[in-house]
C-alpha cells in the first residue's frame, strides 16, 4: 500500500523539466535581445516620420530637405537624410515621403529587416 502510495504521489507532480527551462531560458533571451535592438529602430522611425510631417510646409523641396537634415540632427535620425526623401507636388500641396530598410543581425547569416515607408497626407 505505501508503494502505491509513493507512485500516485509522483503522478501527481508538476512543472518543467530542466531541458524545458534551458528552452524557455534561450527563447525569453531572444525576445529581449531582439526587442532591445528593435526598439531604437522604431523611435527613430517614428522621429523621422514626425521630421517630415514637420518640414513639409517649408516651401521648395531644397528647403524641405534642409529642414529635414536639420531635425535629423536634432532627434538622431540616421538612417535617412534629406537627399533620401521622395518630394512630389500635389496641387498646391508639397508631399514628402522616405523609404528605408534596417537590419538585426541575429545569428551566422541570419538577420532580421525591418522595412519603414511613410508619406504626408
Amino acid at each position: 500500500m505505501r508503494k502505491l502510495g509513493q507512485s500516485a504521489l509522483r503522478s501527481r507532480q508538476r512543472g518543467m523539466s530542466f531541458f524545458g527551462v534551458v528552452i524557455l531560458g534561450v527563447l525569453v533571451v531572444a525576445v529581449v535581445a531582439i526587442g532591445g535592438q528593435s526598439v531604437p529602430i522604431f523611435l527613430e522611425y517614428s522621429a523621422a516620420k514626425q521630421a517630415i510631417e514637420k518640414v513639409k510646409s517649408k516651401g521648395s523641396a531644397l528647403e524641405i530637405r534642409g529642414a529635414f537634415d536639420r531635425a535629423a540632427i536634432v532627434d538622431s535620425i540616421n538612417s535617412i537624410q534629406g537627399k533620401d526623401l521622395e518630394i512630389t507636388k500635389r496641387g498646391d500641396k508639397m508631399v514628402v515621403g522616405f523609404k528605408y530598410s534596417r537590419e538585426i543581425a541575429l545569428a551566422g547569416p541570419a538577420y532580421l529587416v525591418y522595412r519603414f515607408e511613410a508619406q504626408t497626407n
